[in-house]
């Protein structure tokens, strides 16, 4: 129960430090990704394709995570990011999605095809790009904890690195 602003404890009360969320780990992440998407009756009646842009819908939320689903029709994709901070998982329910994950020194990105089924899981300072370059619609399951708040945006110098291009907050 949360403490209202100048509520005073009982003197009896013991002294305690506020209880913190755990954050969970890359394997948890992987769990609750492959959780909810061996429930196909939890995201399949959401699914949507947006001709414009990648279209999502956050399935759900708690104090500790949550769970996005995302579409991609062939050629979208998204631009090189983090998560600001968050560990995360994602898994293939559709489709076949292309993964380049980068690092800050040579060789700076490595790339990886992730056929249905496939599960990707990665700590809070993981940078990547997923995109469908195949020919047919592709849908995935993302996990994230804690709650994703900002992510951040980078582009590919000609050097093969990655440098920083702005930080947005995530929205529904």
């Amino acid at each position: 129960m949360p403490t209202r602003l100048g509520a005073v404890a009982p003197a009896t009360a013991p002294a305690t430090a506020p209880a913190l969320t755990p954050v969970l780990s890359p394997a948890r992440l992987a769990r609750t990704a492959r959780s909810f998407a061996a429930r196909p009756d939890l995201w399949r009646p959401r699914v949507r394709f947006g001709a414009e842009e990648r279209w999502h819908a956050r399935l759900e939320q708690t104090p500790e995570y949550e769970v996005w689903l995302l579409t991609w029709l062939p050629g979208q994709g998204t631009e090189i990011h983090d998560h600001g901070g968050a560990s995360g998982a994602f898994t293939v329910v559709e489709g076949v999605l292309t993964e380049r994950s980068f690092r800050l020194g040579p060789p700076a990105a490595h790339a990886r095809e992730l056929r249905e089924g496939a599960v990707r899981s990665f700590g809070p300072r993981y940078v990547h790009e997923v995109g469908n370059r195949g020919t047919v619609p592709a849908v995935s399951v993302h996990a994230y904890a804690p709650v994703l708040a900002t992510m951040s945006y980078y582009r590919e110098t000609a050097g093969g690195r990655i440098a920083l291009d702005r930080t947005d907050p995530v929205e529904d």
